[in-house]
């Protein structure tokens, strides 16, 4: 085995879509899977369906109705951790390592609301201090991280370029593509350097999204999206990247997520 294949992937409700889950499975082979809004606590989680898929590791940081995150994975963990930010203990970061000690960080960064506006909205402001957070403590912990061989992935709830949006006209005072909401998350990028994965295999000035509202219908027509989703490695890494694709297809099966997995495959 030269590599493996990490998907990422907001599911919406593992329970509800485990359908897209068999399918992302089928069409793309991921060795290992990290599934953000799982929205199950431990003993409300698939794991007999989801071990039926080919995994039997399964790492949770699980609550009940909302948020989780989970990490599928047909190789053995060599250490599973919970990370907190902000000081709630809401199920949002969860940590393996892997392999040759590749760290691999599943996180869901809160959505934020739909008032952009941290005085007015307790949601957004939330997400803006999430991410203030973590920047925080990657900076000060550069010296000790920058070397270490990490990938981060999940719904990060920011498009930050103005192609990772179908509009930045349109999207640049709405949540999730506002100047506020990209500076914290340039700050994030930048506190260890990270390489943007996704954009290695998708350069600008290309469109991509992850996300189509399920308010919209005729998503695939318009193509109103938002890249969401995220794949990031440290330098150490950046070599290793193999490939990565979004699977765009999977917006349109029955009972979808509103998000699609982006599969990315990494030299071991």
């Amino acid at each position: 085995m030269n590599s493996f294949k990490l998907a990422t992937f907001n599911v919406n409700s593992v329970r509800i879509r485990l359908t897209p889950l068999a399918e992302l499975c089928r069409i793309a082979a991921p060795d290992i899977v990290c599934l953000q809004e799982v929205k199950a606590k431990a003993e409300d989680f698939p794991y007999a369906e989801v071990q039926k898929l080919g995994f039997p590791h399964i790492a949770l940081y699980g609550q009940p109705g909302y948020n989780g995150v989970a990490v599928l994975s047909k190789t053995p963990f060599k250490s599973v951790a919970e990370q907190d930010w902000v000081g709630r203990h809401d199920a949002r970061h969860i940590k393996v390592t892997v392999y040759d000690d590749i760290e691999i960080n599943n996180i869901y960064v809160p959505a934020g609301g739909d008032i952009p506006d941290p005085i007015a909205s307790l949601a957004f402001a939330h997400k803006l201090c999430f991410m203030d957070d973590i920047a925080e403590y990657y900076e000060q912990h550069k010296a000790e991280l920058g070397g270490r061989k990490m990938l981060l992935c999940g719904d990060f709830n920011v498009a930050p370029s103005e192609n990772d949006v179908w509009s930045h006209k349109q999207l640049q005072n709405v949540v999730c593509h506002t100047p506020l909401e990209v500076g914290r998350f340039k700050r994030w990028f930048e506190s260890l350097e990270f390489v943007d994965a996704v954009r290695m295999f998708y350069p600008e000035p290309q469109k991509i999204y992850s996300w189509w509202s399920y308010r919209n219908p005729n998503w695939r027509q318009n193509d109103k999206g938002r890249r969401l989703d995220h794949v990031w490695v440290t330098p150490v890494l950046r070599n290793r990247i193999q490939n990565v694709r979004i699977l765009k297809d999977l917006r349109g099966f029955d009972r979808p997520s509103d998000h699609v997995p982006v599969v990315a495959e990494i030299k071991i």
